[in-house]
Parts: C-alpha cells; sequence; structure tokens
C-alpha cells in the first residue's frame, strides 16, 4: 500500500487497546500493531480477516472496523 497515513493510523489505533489485534491475509498473520508488518501486508483490493482477541475486544473490533473502511480496505472482523 502507497498510503502511509492509513498504516501509520492503523497502528497507531490498534495500539490503543490490550487486545492481540491479527490481520490475516491469505496465509501470512500480521501483528497490527506493527507498522512493518502493515507496511509489508497491506495491500489495497485484498480481502483481510481481522482477529481481536483480550479485555477490550469489542472496542477494538469496532474502531478498528472504522479505521479499516475510512481508508478503504476490505476487512471482515471475525467474531470467534
Amino acid at each position: 500500500m502507497s498510503d502511509n497515513t492509513a498504516v501509520v493510523e492503523i497502528s497507531q489505533k490498534a495500539n490503543q487497546f490490550r487486545s492481540s489485534i491479527v490481520l490475516q491475509a491469505e496465509n501470512k498473520y500480521i501483528d497490527v500493531k506493527s507498522i512493518l508488518g502493515l507496511f509489508t501486508t497491506l495491500v489495497g483490493n485484498h480481502a483481510y480477516e481481522l482477529h481481536v482477541h483480550g479485555p477490550d475486544a469489542e472496542e477494538a473490533k469496532t474502531a478498528m472496523a472504522e479505521v479499516f473502511n475510512k481508508h478503504g480496505l476490505n476487512v471482515t472482523v471475525v467474531s470467534e
């Protein structure tokens, strides 16, 4: 993804939560709190799954879905 702003904003938003937030892209799992992981993984037209586990998971799911949508990324938040 060429939009550095999206990567930084996604990572900063994820770091506001204690929950584990992992992005699944095909067979790769990326910690969304890692800017480097996001830079090497996010591509605009791919579909991703977001896995969130932890004490503030519900709040994190909502906030992360909003920031991904804001940047036009196709992300499905997985309910587990």
